[in-house]
C-alpha cells in the first residue's frame, strides 16, 4: 500500500471529517449558525440527525471513522500463515 492508501493518509482524512463535523456557518435565512446535522444525509434518523447519523462515503468508514479502529493490530493464527494483522488486512478483507 502507497500513496492515497498509506497510514498517515487515513489518519489525515479522519482529522479532516472531525474539523468538517464541527464546523458551523451563519445562516442568515434561518436566523442561527448551521452544522453538517443541519445539512446531511441520514436516512436512518431523517427527523432529528445527530452528526454520527450522517452518511459518510469514505474509506474510513471501513474502521468506523474511528482513528482507534484504524490503529488496532493483532496476531493472526492460522496454517497457512501465522502473523501480525492490521488495517491493511482489514481493508482487503472487507473490500
Amino acid at each position: 500500500f502507497s500513496g492515497v492508501l498509506s497510514l498517515d493518509v487515513l489518519r489525515a482524512l479522519l482529522e479532516l471529517q472531525d474539523t468538517l463535523a464541527a464546523t458551523t456557518a451563519w445562516a442568515p435565512e434561518a436566523g442561527r449558525n448551521v452544522t453538517l446535522q443541519d445539512v446531511c444525509y441520514a436516512p436512518l434518523n431523517p427527523a432529528e440527525p445527530r452528526v454520527g447519523d450522517c452518511a459518510v462515503s469514505s474509506v474510513t468508514q471501513y474502521f468506523q471513522n474511528n482513528r482507534s479502529h484504524l490503529e488496532l493490530s493483532a496476531w493472526q493464527q492460522d496454517a497457512q500463515s501465522p502473523g501480525p494483522v492490521d488495517w491493511r488486512d482489514h481493508l482487503i478483507y472487507c473490500v
